[in-house]
């Protein structure tokens, strides 16, 4: 079986903050020219993508670079529900790399924030914590989330809505973490609800010279 985990790609889509806006327009139309083109704007990190290790490392591969293959993934869910907003997700909350089949490649960590896409609490997400991703590194799996990323959002308005929530670290620990041990991570996943534990992702990028990431169309592909 298989099921699209990707996001479309349209004009005005949430986008990390700060990030280019998204749109999508007609550029020639069957009306006018007899045939139909469209002009996108994008950003490298929009919607469902692959971050490359140069996205935080500045001498880090880019996404051209890694071969076509390694996009291809065998994935292991972890269902880390329920979890509140801005909730860190600890090490001890992901398998022991001795407990991670050695074909496993990625860990498709399932926070239950898809159903907040498109909403201010979209950017609350639950995130890694440093250890997290070390335990990841580790093992030598990256990480697919349902989120904008494995570090923390800055909040709508640029404040922690609870200040009840602990500290969060500041820069991209979790992503420094895996990236550094060029190992992949995947944004912005959703259609998590039902897949089985155990599944192939396939999550190809763009082949954008010297890229730092790009948007992909995530598919899951498993047994039925």
């Amino acid at each position: 079986m298989f099921r699209d985990c990707s996001r479309p790609i349209e004009t005005g889509m949430p986008t990390y903050p700060g990030d280019p806006d998204v749109s999508l327009a007609p550029d020639a139309t069957h009306e006018a020219d007899g045939y139909a083109t469209s002009e996108l704007r994008t950003g490298t990190h929009a919607g469902t993508h692959v971050d490359a290790p140069r996205h935080t490392l500045p001498e880090g591969e880019a996404i051209d670079e890694r071969g076509v293959g390694k996009f291809a993934f065998d994935a292991r869910l972890v269902d880390s529900r329920p979890l509140t907003p801005r909730e860190p997700i600890g090490a001890e909350a992901l398998p022991d790399p001795d407990a991670i089949d050695p074909d496993v490649d990625l860990l498709v960590v399932r926070t239950g924030w898809a159903a907040h896409w498109g909403t201010d609490r979209y950017r609350d997400h639950p995130y890694l914590t440093a250890a997290a991703a070390e335990r990841c590194r580790a093992a030598g799996v990256g990480v697919g989330l349902d989120t904008f990323g494995p570090d923390p959002t800055p909040a709508a308005g640029g404040a922690n809505p609870d200040p009840d929530t602990p500290d969060e670290p500041d820069g991209t620990p979790a992503h420094d973490a895996l990236l550094r041990g060029s190992l992949p991570i995947v944004e912005n996943l959703c259609g998590l609800d039902g897949l089985p534990a155990r599944f192939r992702l396939y999550a190809f990028p763009l082949r954008l010279r010297d890229g730092d990431g790009s948007p992909v169309r995530a598919v899951a592909e498993w047994e039925d």
